[in-house]
């Protein structure tokens, strides 16, 4: 984990953040690929991916640069927001024709290693279409299963804490690396009360923040093959936010509710609220005040739990043309002009080529860049949570579950039971 955590100095950094949620998809697998080559040796790929407009568009721009090196390999681009994208993949992938290349997520990888779906990509680096080197900080193990390749890390990026630095500049607080949850929870209730208005948008119900908290005591959210904590523990957890909404230190659900897709943060009713720290428009966009990430807490005040995690890219294990999908692959994750053009859109670029290449000019790029190498420099990250089977199943029922939980409609002891329940079955299934 390293060794100097004990960060003295503020590391309030100006930026911002926006939620990043998996969206579960479900598969079996056939034989097949995508389309042939031609009489001339052109081969088409088709390369599919989730996202917004912004990210098409340098997406389009990025494989133009690919064909241009590579003129006798056209890419195919499949392009969608998150639930239709993971619909039309089921429905691909069940027919036996997935794309060749596709945007992927640690939570997926077991899930679809086991039902064949996935190609293992260290064959194609040992035959020299995939280059495995210049990854940052580790995050290249992201995208390996039980000794597999089945992914190829494009960005990284990390849990952070959201503040409005208007808030608690006014309420006479601060944070600082190392803070314990004691002290976030203080700082909550003096912002609470002087500026009358909630800390927090709903820390508890975030199934990757609750990761965070278990890595800080010893445990997980995930093993390889099941949960890593206790239903007891989770019970504490919920019950402790749930007496927090009551208090009003974390925000009312239903006025969070009110006001989305807004946050609630830079709708005001907040003052702080926890997700990743790439996707960094949407609080400067939305809201009228200042925004900048903020330390995670700590129960020891020193570890954070922290890892990177990454979207990544996968090939089909029946594609036509794993050469030229490695290819593909690779250029995307290594070349320098491709990291200029796609920028921090799904991550701090994880290979050395890109990151050196793209240098931010913006203040929220330069404050998620600056806050990922604070939290480096303070040797607190650690390896990712693994994840198995089912873990999209698992998030999305911990999301639910717990909105059940802030809105009193369910008891955490009931809803904690719940959540091992539907776990028990996804893993199963």
């Amino acid at each position: 984990m390293g060794t100097s955590r004990n960060v003295e100095r503020r590391t309030i950094l100006k930026a911002a953040g926006g939620a990043a949620a998996a969206v579960g998809l479900a598969t079996t697998t056939a034989c097949g690929g995508g389309d042939g080559g031609s009489a001339d040796g052109n081969v088409t790929l088709r390369y599919a991916w989730w996202g917004g407009e912004p990210r098409t568009i340098a997406m389009k721009k990025a494989i133009a640069v690919f064909e241009k090196k590579y003129p006798k390999i056209k890419i195919k681009p499949e392009f969608t927001d998150y639930a239709a994208f993971w619909e039309k993949f089921q429905t691909q992938a069940s027919g036996g024709n997935p794309p060749d290349v596709f945007q992927n997520a640690v939570g997926f990888l077991r899930k679809y290693d086991k039902r064949g779906v996935l190609m293992d990509l260290k064959s194609q680096a040992d035959s020299g279409n995939l280059d495995l080197d210049n990854f940052r900080n580790g995050v290249l193990a992201n995208g390996q299963v039980d000794g597999k390749q089945l992914g190829i890390p494009v960005g990284a990026n990390t849990m952070a804490l959201v503040i409005d630095l208007k808030a608690f500049k006014k309420a006479g607080v601060e944070a600082k690396m190392g803070w314990t949850w004691d002290e976030y929870f203080d700082a909550l209730q003096t912002i609470q009360d002087k500026l009358k208005i909630a800390g927090d948008t709903g820390y508890f119900g975030i199934m990757y923040l609750y990761d965070l908290y278990l890595r800080q005591n010893g445990k997980a959210f995930f093993t390889d093959s099941d949960l890593g904590f206790t239903e007891d523990d989770l019970t504490q957890w919920w019950a402790d936010g749930y007496k927090r909404v009551k208090s009003g230190l974390v925000a009312d659900p239903k006025k969070i509710e009110q006001v989305q897709p807004k946050s609630g943060l830079s709708a005001g009713l907040a003052a702080s609220e926890f997700t990743w720290d790439n996707f960094s428009i949407r609080y400067e966009g939305e809201g009228e005040s200042d925004y900048g990430l903020a330390p995670i807490p700590t129960t020891d005040g020193k570890d954070t739990g922290q890892y990177l995690g990454s979207l990544m890219l996968s090939a089909f294990s029946g594609t036509k043309h794993p050469k030229e999908a490695a290819q593909f692959i690779s250029f995307m994750v290594h070349d320098p002009e491709v990291g200029k053009i796609m920028g921090y859109d799904r991550g701090i670029l994880s290979t050395t080529e890109q990151y050196d290449a793209f240098v931010p000019t913006d203040d929220n790029n330069k404050g998620v860049k600056a806050y990922e190498e604070e939290v480096a420099k303070a040797g607190v990250l650690g390896k990712i949570t693994p994840h198995p089977s089912g873990a999209d199943v698992v998030e999305a029922a911990f999301l639910r579950i717990a909105a059940e939980v802030s809105q009193g409609k369910t008891k955490p002891a009931d809803a904690a039971k719940a959540l091992f329940g539907e776990a028990k079955a996804a893993f199963a299934g």
